[in-house]
Parts: C-alpha cells; structure tokens; sequence
C-alpha cells in the first residue's frame, strides 16, 4: 500500500539543505511539434504547474533564464546548422530542401512555428544553470527544458535540434577540470558521448535500452578514443528493467566511477521515457527507482545540473520531474496530487506515484553481472582523477544576474490565475496531446510505441482514418487553425557573450 507521502530523502544524502535554482520560461509549452508527433514541450509547462501547486517554489530560487543567442549555441555547434534553424519556417521550407536533408531535418525532427526560439529557450536554461553552479551561486540547478541529448554538431536527432548539455558541459569546463554527464534515458545519450569523445575531461556514462532501438549506439564496446580511451562508459539493457535491478547496477557503477574519475560537478540527464508505461521507453521504473538515481548523485555534494530529456506519457513525465524537484530539495510531498490546472488528466486515482506493469524483466542477473564487471574493469584501467592545466577564466556566456529572478508569488500566480497563462493553456494545448497516453493498451498500436522511428507509419494510419471520416477531419482541421492563430510569436531576447576559455575551446575541437 503506497504511503500519504513520497520520501524524498533518505540517510544515504542526510546532510545539510542544499541551494537549488530553478530555470522555467512560461513560453515553452506554446510550442508545437505537429499533429501526432511525441515530443510535446507542453509536458514543462505541466510540471512547473505541478511544482507550482506542491508549494516547492517556496523552498527553491526560481529563474526566467536569457534565451542562448546565436553565439552561444555556436559554442558547439556549426555556424550554417544554427544559422538555418533561425532561418527555417513552416512558410518556407521549399526553399530549404537540401539543407533539411543535409541537417537531418524532416519527420522527426520537423519544422514548426517558433523552432529556433524554442532551441534558444531550452539551451538558456541549462547554461544559465552551469553559470549559476561556476558562480557558486546554487548547489543544485534545474532545466527540466534542457536534456535534449540526441542532437548533434551540424544535425537534428530524435527530436532535438540543439544540444544543450554540450553547452552546458562546455560552460562548466571553463571552472571545473572534469564535469561527470550521466545519461538515464531510456536511449542512449548518443550526442553527448560524441561531442566529449576523444578528452578525459568529461565522462559520459549512459544506461540505456540498446538491440533494434534508436539510435542504435551505445554498445559495451563504445569506450572513447585517444585521450577519451575508457572515459565513455555505455550500460546497454534490455526490456523491463524494474527499480530493484536497476538499483543493483546504477550505484555500484556510478560508486566506482565516482571514485576513479573524482569530478568537479555533475550533469544528470533524467529522461522520462525510462519509466513504466512510456508511449516510446521499454523500461518498468517507477519514480521511486528513477529519483533515486537523482538522491544517489545528489549524496556527492557536488555541484550537479538536473535536466529533463525524453518523456511521452507526458502525466507520467509530470509526476517523475516534480518528485524529482522535491528530491533535489530534500522534503517529502503527499502522494496525493494537489489540485491544478491539469487535474483531470491525472485520473483516475490522482496520484502521484506510478504502479510498474506486469512486463516481465529481460535481464538476466547473469547478463548484468557480466556487464558491470567489464565496466568495472575499463574503469580500472584509467588513471585516478586526471589533471588539465587551468587556464584565463573569462567572463560567462551570458549575464544571469541582470532582470531574470522570478518572484515565486508572482509566477505562482500567473500560472494560476483564469485570464492569463493558465488561459493560453487551455487555448493552445490540443486535447488530443493532453490524453495522449489513453491508447496504450490500444491493440492496434501494440509495440509500434516502443521505437521513436515507428511512430511515423501509426500517424499515416490516423491520418488516413481521418480523411474517410470527414466530419472528424473538419474538427481536427478546425482545431489546428485555433492553435495556429493562438500561438504566440516568440522574440529572441540575446543575451551578450563571450569567447570560452583555452581550454573550453581545446574540449569543442575534440569534437569536430
């Protein structure tokens, strides 16, 4: 029987109160990947309401980051990728055929109204987070729009665009000699393991499903290169991995990690599609099982970003990232939901908690057991904590300190209030997207759900069913054309910067 509350804490990280920033920009659930499409940013707005009404604003400092600008999301990547996502719109995509097949740009990562604004906002976050961290400003800082990890140099992948946790790593390097990324995704952190491949100033470790499965990579084998040799650690799983096994994996691998590497700070990736139930994930974690990774690398006391990621049973993603808030923070919340804005969609017992399924476990102990001791053993084979010469620090990407800090009453309110954003909400967000796991047990969906690139042929079918109903086309034509019109227009707002240091920029060549 599930408790009246949901520990957030436990005597493995029973220490001091740790500071925790909170980076939220009200503007990111307008944007609107396209009928039928996963990704679904309104999933941030949801949370943040949630946050909102468990009353953890209270406890945290809340931050309206400055959007990335051109400069600082070509930190990374190329001039001419960025320079088309700024250029590129539903209006004139015609004009950008081969540039969309050249950068990778099409059904899944598609075109829509505001996509470069969207990127800007959800990499502002995370670097204004690692500034915040380099600053000693906050212990723990949070971008539940950030963890978009797929995204690569000079192109889009599984949903992402712009990579901001290379930016954010990239950030952190410039005061820390080596910054730990781990990756609990169900897919592989792919982007991340390649921008840091070939240095020993970032470790990536990734837990992840790995067989048929986007993005295909993230093998045993996959350790890095040159000076990255064993500096990148892959964790590949199977179907059905519950909170208990993934326990038995996750601390001793991360326990050992943590004492040969001895980073500097953290990254944690907490992609949602990892949980039970996910419309795209394989895995059967509840949010105890998935936050508890969060505690564990919280117990370091060290400076640590949390991110977002993948999720697409965007309730389930709701629940797991404002647990996960709790959990950085250190209280205990009712397992009970507070009534909020999207109440509704929490039924039918409205709670917080998530009940694994009956899906049966596919890794054998015997197969885990063999994983973790080869890793165990790379990891033997690296030196301990290896060093860099520090170089001139120069001044941040971007100046978190000026007009940023949301008054946590204020933002309360505008999220709550009838007639202001809580309204945009219920205007802009399709009610199909909002109930959009209710066709799980749907037998004609079955395990089509399971891989990102099979969502593609299920929305061919739905749209075809449409078109021999025509009453139900209309509705749905009407529909768009109220979110067309009500989706506000986003103004980037750039935020001044400046060159990385030596050896930031010494990091980005290593992956070109």
């Amino acid at each position: 029987m599930l408790s009246s509350s949901l520990p957030a804490s436990s005597a493995l990280s029973q220490t001091t109160k740790r500071r925790v920033c909170y980076y939220y920009d009200n503007q990111i659930g307008n944007y609107y990947y396209g009928q039928g499409h996963p990704m679904k940013p309104h999933r941030i707005r949801m949370t943040h309401n949630l946050v909102l009404n468990y009353g953890l604003y209270r406890k945290m400092e809340i931050y309206r980051p400055h959007r990335a600008s051109f400069e600082d999301m070509t930190k990374f990547h190329s001039d001419e990728y960025i320079r088309f996502l700024k250029n590129i719109h539903p209006d004139n995509i015609s004009d950008y055929n081969k540039l969309m097949s050249r950068f990778n740009v099409g059904e899944d990562c598609p075109v829509f109204d505001g996509l470069y604004e969207f990127c800007s906002i959800s990499s502002g976050g995370s670097v204004a987070g690692a500034i915040k961290l380099n600053k000693q400003a906050t212990d723990i800082a949070i971008n539940w729009g950030g963890g978009l990890h797929h995204a690569k140099k000079s192109e889009a992948s599984g949903f992402c665009y712009v990579n901001d946790i290379v930016l954010a790593i990239l950030e952190l390097l410039k005061y820390h000699q080596r910054v730990l990324y781990i990756d609990i995704d169900v897919h592989h952190g792919d982007g991340v393991e390649e921008a840091f491949y070939t240095t020993d100033r970032v470790m990536t470790v990734s837990f992840h499903k790995y067989g048929e499965y986007f993005p295909g990579t993230g093998d045993l084998r996959d350790i890095g290169a040159g000076k990255g040799k064993y500096y990148a650690v892959n964790f590949p799983l199977r179907d059905g991995i519950d909170d208990e096994v993934y326990q038995t994996i996750f601390e001793p691998v991360m326990s050992k990690v943590m004492e040969i590497y001895r980073p500097n700070a953290i990254v944690l990736q907490c992609g949602a599609d990892s949980l039970t139930g996910d419309r795209l994930g394989c895995f059967n974690l509840t949010l105890k099982g998935h936050g508890r990774c969060v505690e564990f690398m919280k117990s370091y006391n060290l400076p640590l970003l949390i991110l977002g990621g993948g999720g697409y049973t965007i309730r389930n993603v709701a629940r797991a990232w404002t647990y996960e808030t709790a959990v950085a923070l250190g209280v205990e919340i009712s397992n009970e939901l507070p009534y909020n804005d999207y109440f509704e969609y929490y039924g039918p017992d409205f709670r917080l908690n998530i009940i694994p399924s009956n899906m049966p476990n596919q890794n054998s102990s015997e197969y885990l057991d063999k994983i973790k001791c080869k890793l165990l053993e790379n990891l033997r084979m690296i030196p301990h904590a290896p060093g860099v010469q520090m170089s001139h620090i120069p001044e941040d990407a971007m100046n978190v300190d000026d007009g940023e800090h949301m008054d946590a009453a204020e933002d309360e309110a505008a999220d709550k209030r009838g007639g202001s954003q809580a309204m945009k909400d219920k205007r802009i967000a399709n009610d199909q997207d909002m109930s959009d796991s209710e066709d799980e047990e749907d037998p004609t969906v079955g395990e089509k759900r399971k891989n990102s690139e099979n969502y593609k042929s299920l929305n061919k079918k739905r749209l075809s069913d449409k078109k021999s109903n025509g009453v139900h086309a209309e509705a749905e034509k009407v529909e768009e054309q109220k979110m067309e019109e009500t989706s506000e227009k986003i103004e980037v707002d750039p935020a001044p910067s400046e060159k990385p240091t030596e050896n930031a920029e010494v990091a980005q060549a290593k992956t070109e």
